[in-house]
Order: C-alpha cells, then structure tokens, then sequence
C-alpha cells in the first residue's frame, strides 16, 4: 500500500465529519479507548495539554507549540482539520509526519483485523499518539476536535487543560445554551488537572467552577491575570504590553488574537508552576514567528498585496464577531468578499453580521457538506447582501481578482474548507 491508497482508505473507508458531517459523529470515547488499547496506549508515553473551545483552540494550540518548543522541548502537535494536507494534522517540532509514517500506521492497523468501525478522526487520533511516542516527543499539545467531554480525545490525561472560550456551533451535538455548550467543553476537565479559562462570562462562570470543584482542579481564569495591559496593530502584527513578558510581538494579527494571547500567557504560567521550565526569550520568539515554527495558516492570512487578499476560517458567530469588525475597519476602496459554508450551519446570524457594502462572491467548497452556492445567494440577497453564486472556490476568487482595483480587498472565508479550497488553489 502506498500513500495514496493510505489516504484514500482514510477518507473513503471510514465516516470523516469534514466531509458528511454529523453522520460522522460518535458520542462516547470507547471506539478510541479500544483503539489506543490496541496500539498500547500511545497517549501514556508523554505529557500532554488538552485544549478546547468553540474558536481560538487552534491559534491557542499553535502558540503553545511554538513557545514550548522554542523552550528546548521535542513538541508533538495535533489539530483539526486540516487546510491543504493530511499531514497537517500530525506535527513533530513544526514537521508534518512523514508520508512513510501514516502508511505504515494504515498498515498495521489493517493487519490488526479490528472490527470497531472506527470514524475518521478517532483513527487518526492514535495515529498521532502512536507517531509521537514513536518520535519520543516530550509533551504534545492536543486540540479536542468537537465539544470535549465525549470528544476522541478525551481519552488523555494532560498536565494542563485549556478552555478558550464559549460560543454557539453545533448545536445538535453540544446543546443550544451557552450553558450547555460550556459544560461539555468542561468535560475535558481531570481530577487534581489545572485548567485555564480563556474567555468567562456571566451564564458560564458557575459551569466551570463547579466542575473544577467536583475534579478538585485547580481553575485559573485567563481575564483574571490581567496580563495584558494594552494591544496595537502594526503592519500585520498585534504589540501587546504585557505585565510579565514585556512587549510581545505577535504574528498573528486578527482581533480575535489579544485574548488567545492572554489564555496563552496564563497557560505559560501554568505549566511553569507544573515544573516546565519556559524562558522569556522563548515566549517572546513563540508569539513572533508561530506561523513559521508551527506551520499554522488561515487565521487572518495575508496571501497577496494590491489588491490586499486575507483569508480566515472562521466559521461561526463567535468568530464573526471579530471577522465583521476587523473587516470594518480595514481601508480600500472596495471590500469583495468569497464566502461559503457547511449546510449543517445556522448562517442566519452570520449573514446578519456580514458588512451590507461589500461585494460578494457565494461558492461551496469540494466536499458533501457544502451549502449550495445558489441557496447561499438567495439566503444572503435576502439580507441585502449583493453578488452572484460561483460552483467553485477558484472561480469565486478567480471572478473577484478580475473585479477589482489595486486597493480593493477581497477577503475568502465563511468555512475552514472554503479556505482550504482557496489555499490549495492559490499556493499550487
């Protein structure tokens, strides 16, 4: 078996949620219990810190990254989904695992004669825990992929928990109260395990600290530390003041990112009091050059100049809430917008959030679960927002470029798989 056929039993033998959605979905951790038995339990062969959340868990998680492995440490890093390559998903020190590695871990596990079905991701969830022992990483920093109490990786016991923070998206899996929402993310929460609280809030305060109360956890709310003292956007970077730290440049400069910077900061405080040794210096190079140590991408991404061309995955209205202002106070003569999403999606709300003055390209990314751009358009002509429907990413970005003037600026988002069309499009 090569790699192609590796990732084509990947993608077509088990049931993946980025491309069917919720029929992908498995409640409950004892698929991955069985299958990490299976590999002998991998995930007990390092340290590691769990992070949730409904936005920010991937900025968060790629930070962290970075900084630890700016601090000396062999760093393993899973995330979900990815953008344009499998391999994404499974990093060691900022390298994407090796094409040779999940074609013999597709192998073994064939030879195994399993039986459980597993999905998508619970497979390739212990396939990077089996790659980072095999890498003998010394901590690994692992994104919940939905919700967090029934989520595949919730099989782990961390050193660190993280919550970024409570917003509305899949509601038919996690409920439709904030509430609801905060206390199945708060099911990452281990008996004696610190965790940090990103965003707090009125309705999900108690949620969280009763739950770190009956885990008898340490609970630290981010906001609370007050580590951020003011923030500037310069030149595509945030310069936050901070009170421990100093000034910290960040490289990633969307609005969102002054508070993942204040859960970081408080998580780096964290893991030090747990005995992880983090000096200032690698703080300070972690924030400045994550995208270039971790290899994250689409969060608020510069990808061309005249006209200025950003591409974001947000998806929901928590992430909107940002997107919509920061879209706002950008300057060009003409904002076109290439925008998509998952028909699985509540857009209402979004559309509401959407700017009435730009100009908009509707597509579908290439998978199952794409809207169709036709019913995007009417839904959002609707609204009073003005364009026309595009079949493909490329030719809504295609049809955008050819539109507009040097200081016009289009920006490519609404589904983290419109941006990955787009970055595939785009970065051939």
């Amino acid at each position: 078996m090569d790699y192609k056929e590796s990732l084509d039993f990947l993608y077509n033998s088990l049931p993946m949620f980025q491309r069917v959605g919720g029929a992908a979905y498995k409640a409950g951790l004892g698929t991955s219990i069985a299958l990490a038995e299976l590999f002998d339990n991998p995930h007990k062969a390092f340290r590691s810190i769990h992070v949730a959340g409904t936005n920010g868990k991937g900025s968060v998680s790629h930070l962290l990254a970075s900084i630890l492995q700016r601090a000396g440490y062999r760093v393993g890093l899973y995330t979900s989904p990815h953008l344009v390559d499998f391999r994404e998903r499974i990093r060691v020190n900022g390298e994407m695992i090796s094409q040779e590695a999940v074609t013999d871990f597709v192998g073994r596990y064939q030879s195994m004669g399993y039986d459980g079905s597993p999905s998508f991701f619970e497979l390739t969830m212990v396939m990077a825990f089996d790659y980072f022992r095999l890498r003998q990483v010394d901590i690994a920093v692992i994104e919940v992929g939905l919700g967090g109490r029934l989520d595949s990786t919730n099989i782990i016991t961390p050193i660190l928990s993280v919550i970024t923070n409570i917003s509305f998206d899949h509601m038919q899996f996690l409920g439709d109260t904030l509430p609801l929402i905060a206390a199945e993310k708060a099911g990452i929460i281990k008996p004696h395990v610190p965790v940090v609280i990103g965003e707090d809030g009125v309705e999900i305060h108690d949620v969280f600290t009763s739950k770190a109360t009956a885990e008898d956890a340490p609970i630290v709310f981010a906001e609370e530390q007050r580590q951020v003292l003011s923030a500037r956007r310069e030149h595509d970077r945030w310069i936050i003041e901070t009170s421990g730290y100093g000034t910290i440049v960040d490289e990633l400069s969307g609005d969102c990112q002054v508070k993942n910077a204040a859960t970081v900061l408080a998580a780096v405080d964290e893991l030090k009091k747990l005995g992880v040794a983090i000096p200032d210096d690698a703080v300070l190079d972690g924030f400045g050059h994550v995208c270039e140590i971790s290899g994250l991408m689409g969060r608020w991404m510069v990808v061309a100049d005249a006209p200025r061309t950003v591409c974001d995955t947000g998806h929901n209205t928590g992430g909107w809430q940002y997107l919509g202002n920061q879209l706002r106070n950008e300057t060009y003569r003409q904002l076109r917008i290439v925008i998509g999403f998952v028909n699985d999606k509540d857009i209402a709300h979004i559309l509401d959030m959407l700017p009435l003055e730009a100009v908009y390209y509707f597509t579908q990314a290439s998978i199952p679960r794409a809207l169709d751009c036709h019913l995007l358009a009417e839904a959002a002509n609707a609204k009073g927002l003005c364009g026309c429907a595009y079949p493909t990413v490329a030719d809504a970005y295609r049809a955008a470029l050819a539109a507009s003037a040097t200081d016009d600026m289009i920006f490519v988002g609404g589904s983290t798989f419109v941006v990955a069309d787009f970055l595939s499009f785009k970065l051939q």
